[in-house]
């Protein structure tokens, strides 16, 4: 690893709590894992169950407990915004058992349904972001004194911070609990760090990112750090994200209509004149023309077009780079790749990764739903939960969760 990071459960002769250090038989504990699952944009059913499967084995080594699970789901206006009934049942089934749901947050409903919970049942409250609070970003003891935390906190004994994915967000469920409540690491965050810790001593150059996905403001921090970091030799860029970079360029000329648009092409018109070798961008793009998947240049793109997908041409010239590397690390689809006209992409340059001799690393929700539909998941040599979070530990960033983790298991220790 680079001297910026650090080993994976110790910080300053600090360990990380696991769940053999509390004693949590007949405590009710809530667990704040990330449920956060793929949609299918038209049925808006689950796509896909592997971030519930990772999240069930923490829930299971908590048999004696009264389990509080809670999760967020999409974002505010997004399709994917959904309530957590269908999380509550896919979890029933991956965990063999019941598993109880109230559509309520911090309510009375809430309340009530945590107070009647019986050791070794399970309850799943509804999607957080169905809260003002936790669309926000806190200082940790402001977090601690939101609606949220101070609501629940007098029904609970202990915290379990299971979220990985969500790592990097401050919110009062990632950082607010952690604060008042005695609190450990799941089984998850322990095995992330430690593969990616393994993973890491291995790696080596040139390191090449494939960075795509609809997140920007994540990407965009994450990739100067990378770059300093000798994290990233090359980034291969798609999705909205290289929309960015080529208007920082000159070589898109319409708005991309995205939050903080011209303050993300304003870094990016810095990174580029920091690092003019570094980027690759799409030649090609996939576009919907009258229903059918067409094929344009960047420079023909018109401007009611909507890009669907990366072009054969940008494939074959990013599968090249890849299979010359030594690491390579994908975060984000290039493309819609639910749609199987536009899944192109996504499948070609993931097969470049599996079949090239890298070290491989694809990381989000998105990405292992892909792996799964192109039956190629175990040619990777580490599939993360994580997409953001991810990206910025590997960049050499601290995350929220795990700083809120070594501050729990000092003050644990301190405590006696």
């Amino acid at each position: 690893m680079t001297s910026s990071s650090r080993s994976s459960f110790t910080e300053a002769g600090d360990t990380l709590l696991t769940i053999e250090d509390l004693n949590l038989d007949d405590k009710t504990v809530i667990v704040r894992v990330d449920i956060n699952t793929p949609i299918d944009p038209k049925t808006h059913q689950l796509l896909e169950l592997n971030r519930i499967m990772e999240a069930a084995v923490t829930i299971k080594d908590l048999t004696y407990s009264k389990v509080v699970v809670v999760s967020h789901q999409g974002r505010v206006g997004r399709y994917d915004y959904i309530p957590l009934d269908q999380h509550a049942q896919a979890l029933s089934k991956v965990l063999g058992k019941e598993v109880k749901f109230v559509d309520d947050v911090f309510g009375p409903a809430a309340r009530e349904a945590i107070s009647s919970l019986q050791n070794g049942q399970v309850l799943l409250l509804d999607n957080l972001r169905f809260t003002a609070e936790e669309n926000v970003e806190y200082t940790p003891e402001a977090a601690a004194n939101t609606y949220l935390v101070r609501k629940l906190v007098p029904l609970l004994d202990a915290c379990v911070l299971d979220a990985f994915p969500t790592a990097h967000r401050s919110s009062p469920s990632i950082v607010g609990f952690a604060e008042v409540l005695p609190t450990c690491g799941g089984r998850l965050i322990v095995k992330e760090l430690k593969t990616l810790n393994r993973i890491l001593t291995v790696a080596k150059a040139p390191y090449v990112a494939v960075l795509g996905g609809a997140k920007v403001s994540d990407r965009i921090e994450a990739i100067e750090t990378l770059i300093t970091n000798k994290r990233a030799d090359k980034v291969l860029l798609s999705g909205l994200l290289a929309n960015v970079f080529l208007r920082a360029k000159g070589k898109l000329k319409v708005p991309l209509g995205i939050d903080k648009e011209e303050q993300h092409v304003k870094k990016a018109q810095t990174l580029l004149d920091e690092y003019p070798d570094v980027f690759e961008f799409p030649a090609d793009v996939a576009v919907e023309r009258s229903g059918e998947r067409v094929e344009v240049k960047i420079e023909d793109l018109r401007e009611d077009d909507r890009v669907y997908d990366i072009g054969h041409k940008t494939v074959e010239n990013y599968s090249k780079i890849i299979r010359g590397a030594g690491t390579v690390f994908m975060s984000g689809p290039p493309g819609f790749f639910e749609l199987e006209e536009f899944s192109y992409g996504t499948e070609m340059l993931l097969r470049a990764m599996a079949s090239s001799f890298a070290t491989t690393i694809v990381s989000g929700g998105h990405l292992s739903a892909a792996l799964q539909k192109f039956g190629i998941k175990e040619w990777i040599d580490h599939v993360s939960t994580a997409g953001g979070a991810l990206v910025l530990y590997l960049a050499g960033k601290k995350l929220p969760l795990i700083e809120a983790l070594y501050r729990a298991a000092r003050r644990w220790r301190s405590s006696g």
